[in-house]
């Protein structure tokens, strides 16, 4: 049990109407969580508002009820906090509730809008290589040194953040790198972390549905380097135009990476080959087992992540050169002269450079043959998009369903097909069914051609009217090669 008053430790309060040292069981924002004796925040969420569910929390057991509005009736036995954010009051609550974890490890948390993923899970292998207890939030897992700990968003609720890093710090970790997306930082999930750096990888066209315009994402990425303390870092992306965006009015230690233009951690691509890259870094030649730009930016951001968190170059580098990255990005599968690449790529972004490493490593003669979707219930301006640029890089592209949610699949496949322009009509094709197409893909493979199967990568199910179904691009992709005798 912990103590309200304490819990409510640099909380912002408006006012409070009863006991101020009662004891919390528990910090709860689901009223369908509560139990006896919890404290109910009441966050206004984007479907549902929680003031609407204040009276339920109390039925079921809460003693403390936080909210931004009081309710009209307030019960005798009941403390009343009001706040002027409930989000944020959570963040701060929560840090508190779990003794302020964040405190006790380096965290470092990446934000942007591809390479998240890739940048955190190489930073938690490269940092366990180095013999260190580490933590990591990211979209594919969680996971406190070798326990892994299902993931449900790119990045947790508050509450659950904090219940990681207190069971991280309790283990004995270290570290921590975790995934900050845009609507997280919004959210206020991450308030009332210690940051001890941020890391900006890029941003592209992504998530307009939820933020409303570009600007408007711009910033919600930029709030997480507005509160860095001076005792952090702020690593961008050098080459990225709205890098230096992020470090205005940054007061945390500004560094830089990249490939072009001058940078505190700079990298020259040597080579890019179906079979790894190497990089000169620092006058010094490594090979990666990675492959493409996109991961020479990763690779980058990694090393001067781990340099600003005072290991020394040459054993970074070393440790890194034997990493092999997140589960589908870039998953390669060769078999009998075919190779298939299964890939996250879910953004025009992604998806381009994704197609663009692959025309790089080509030799010529084989032909790329591209499968795409697009999410439901998602940003609907990229999707004519998306079957642009596939169309643009490929020799053949099927357009197929993603994870279409609550919509019709064929109507995605149709504003999708409006971005496909006339000349490219012939050579592409709609297949709803994602399992036809991987199966399509593969008969018209022939030796030396590329399979790409973007949009889901380490994905394990296909979300349809509010039903997850069993599916994996990886598992499929090796179940039709052995079907149609291609392994």
């Amino acid at each position: 049990m912990k103590v309200l008053k304490d819990i409510l430790y640099k909380v912002s309060l408006v006012s409070t109407v009863g006991d101020m040292d009662r004891e919390v069981s528990e910090l709860v924002f689901d009223s369908r969580k509560v139990t006896l004796h919890a404290a109910f925040v009441a966050v206004k969420g984007t479907q549902v508002d929680g003031h609407e569910f204040i009276q339920t929390a109390i039925d079921k057991g809460a003693t403390t009820i936080v909210c931004e509005q009081l309710p009209d009736a307030l019960l005798e036995h009941i403390t009343y906090v009001q706040v002027s954010d409930s989000s944020i009051a959570l963040g701060v609550m929560a840090a508190n509730y779990f003794e302020n974890p964040s405190e006790r490890l380096k965290l470092v948390a990446v934000t942007g809008t591809n390479g998240k993923t890739s940048t955190v899970t190489l930073l938690f292998q490269l940092f366990v290589e180095m013999g260190y207890q580490v933590g990591l939030l990211s979209t594919v897992e969680n996971k406190i040194n070798e326990e892994v700990i299902p993931s449900t968003h790119t990045t947790p609720d508050a509450i659950s953040i904090q219940s990681l890093l207190r069971k991280m710090v309790d283990r004995g970790c270290t570290h921590c790198f975790m995934e900050a997306s845009s609507h997280a930082i919004v959210q206020g999930r991450t308030v009332g972390l210690l940051i001890t750096g941020a890391v900006f990888t890029n941003i592209s066209h992504d998530h307009l549905d939820y933020h409303g315009n570009f600007d408007e994402y711009i910033k919600a990425k930029k709030r997480l380097f507005d509160v860095l303390p001076k005792s952090a870092f702020a690593l961008v992306n050098a080459d990225d135009k709205r890098g230096l965006v992020m470090l205005q009015n940054c007061k945390a230690t500004h560094q830089t990476f990249g490939l072009r233009y001058p940078a505190d951690f700079k990298a020259k691509v040597l080579s890019n080959t179906i079979e790894g890259l190497e990089l000169d870094v620092n006058n010094r030649q490594i090979w990666f087992r990675m492959i493409g730009e996109f991961n020479a930016y990763n690779l980058m951001a990694v090393f001067g992540t781990a340099v600003l968190l005072g290991e020394e170059e040459e054993e970074v580098l070393m440790q890194l050169s034997k990493v092999q990255g997140a589960q589908g990005r870039f998953d390669k599968i060769s078999i009998a002269g075919v190779t298939a690449i299964v890939d996250y790529a879910h953004t025009p972004d992604a998806l381009e450079n994704v197609l663009k490493t692959i025309d790089g490593v080509r030799t010529g003669g084989e032909q790329v043959i591209t499968l795409i979707g697009c999410g439901g219930n998602r940003d609907r301006t990229k999707r004519p998009i998306m079957a642009k640029i596939a169309t643009r890089y490929s020799d053949k592209v099927i357009l197929t369903s993603d994870n279409p949610r609550d919509e019709e699949p064929m109507a995605i496949l149709r504003e999708m097909e409006v971005g496909v322009n006339p000349v490219d009509f012939k050579k592409t094709m709609i297949i709803e069914d994602r399992r036809e197409a991987i199966k399509t893909a593969v008969i018209i493979a022939k030796k030396g051609d590329i399979i790409l199967v973007a949009g889901k990568g380490h994905e394990t199910y296909q979300e349809i009217k509010g039903v997850k179904h069993p599916f994996d691009d990886r598992a499929v992709v090796r179940e039709m090669l052995n079907l149609l005798n291609k392994e």
